[in-house]
């Protein structure tokens, strides 16, 4: 049987998002003694324990807070009075160190895995983020790089899928031509905001976009809603040297958001 170090190993190496639970401190009647560790994924108890019971099923529920992000911190510590914050009849209190790993990770969503978007991916898979590419062809999605932080999605109804987005997901078309990414774009500004939403193309493109946008009834603060073209001014038309500049400005956007909840 794996042991506990050997499951964390595991998982981290598959990008899975975990929190870690440790016993750090008893005093008094407890279920379980010093050390005592847990590993927590989204679907509840993945290895050890720290007790069992109420104290265990209070532990995952605040672990799994950690990775929906309810709870902001990566690392904190908890001390429970067994009796009053838990509910259990022994009188004993257990301090709690939760640590949280792979959690909250920057999302980007990619709509079209044609030749920019396989450069853009490329490069993404090296970053600190979580990666989804949506495309109708099978034939592109399986030309996409291998890796834990990128999900290919094969979806005819490209559209029918923005109601599912992350809302943090930072949000690029790039598919076919106007033709697709139009409805997906006029989906999004419809029903969705994100923080960042790009589309590419030209800015003989975008003159076209926001008159479908007009043309469709929606507000004209619509057309400020999106960026097209993306990416720097820098570079050549080159697919690595766009998706550099692609990068380059998701960087930028992410950084700012930062600072300014900072």
């Amino acid at each position: 049987m794996a042991t506990f170090f050997e499951t964390l190993s595991t998982l981290l190496a598959d990008e899975v998002p975990l929190v870690t639970v440790t016993v750090v401190d008893v005093m008094g009647s407890v279920p379980n003694e010093r050390g005592s560790k847990m590993i927590v994924t989204a679907d509840g108890l993945h290895f050890g324990t720290v007790g069992g019971g109420r104290i265990e099923t209070k532990a995952i529920a605040e672990s799994q807070k950690m990775l929906t992000g309810e709870i902001a911190e990566s690392t904190r510590f908890a001390q429970w009075n067994l009796a009053k914050d838990v509910g259990m009849t022994c009188g004993g209190i257990v301090k709690l160190y939760f640590e949280a790993h792979n959690a909250r990770r920057w999302h980007i969503v990619i709509f079209g895995a044609g030749h920019v978007s396989q450069a853009l991916t490329s490069i993404l898979v090296n970053l600190d983020c979580r990666l989804t590419v949506i495309d109708p062809r099978r034939e592109w999605i399986e030309k996409l790089p291998r890796s834990p932080k990128l999900t290919p999605v094969i979806a005819p109804d490209m559209p029918s899928l923005v109601a599912s987005l992350p809302g943090d997901a930072f949000v690029i078309l790039m598919t076919m031509g106007h033709g697709t990414d139009k409805p997906i774009l006029l989906e999004i500004l419809r029903t969705r905001t994100f923080p960042y939403l790009g589309v590419i193309g030209s800015d003989a493109k975008a003159n076209i976009l926001k008159r479908d946008i007009e043309e469709a009834g929606l507000p004209p603060e619509a057309k400020r809603a999106f960026r097209c073209p993306i990416g720097l001014e820098i570079g050549t038309n080159h697919p690595y040297e766009i998706a550099v500049s692609i990068v380059a400005q998701l960087i930028t956007v992410r950084d700012a958001a930062a600072a300014l909840s900072s």
